[in-house]
């Protein structure tokens, strides 16, 4: 299944059409779109654990968080999955990423 994207081209226009590129066709087209090496689950795992001990608690995370719900992690493996990453990333990163998935898993 090939991951289609157009935030940055709908954000950004032809502002920075090289980082557009990179970003939706690159990354998400690509990079995403390669589930024979891992499934859109796994990247979604690895992707919000990756923003959460990053600290960023902001509209990337909310996004890959809802991404994370629709390809497959219920809301008691969001659970665990911040809880256990707080002894590595943080435990106030770990605060703020509650905070977001409770909104996510509620909707």
């Amino acid at each position: 299944m090939e991951v289609i994207q157009t935030a940055g081209r709908d954000s950004l226009g032809t502002f920075a059409s090289e980082f557009v590129h990179l970003n939706d066709d690159i990354l998400f087209g690509e990079v995403w779109s390669r589930e024979e090496k891992l499934s859109l689950r796994d990247r979604s795992l690895v992707t919000v654990v990756s923003l959460m001990s990053q600290g960023s608690a902001d509209n990337s995370l909310k996004f890959h968080l809802n991404e994370a719900k629709k390809n497959g992690i219920t809301k008691d493996e969001i659970a665990e999955i911040i809880t256990h990453a707080a002894f590595y990333a943080g435990w106030p990163k770990a605060w703020a990423t509650f905070n977001l998935a409770k909104e996510v898993w509620s909707e």
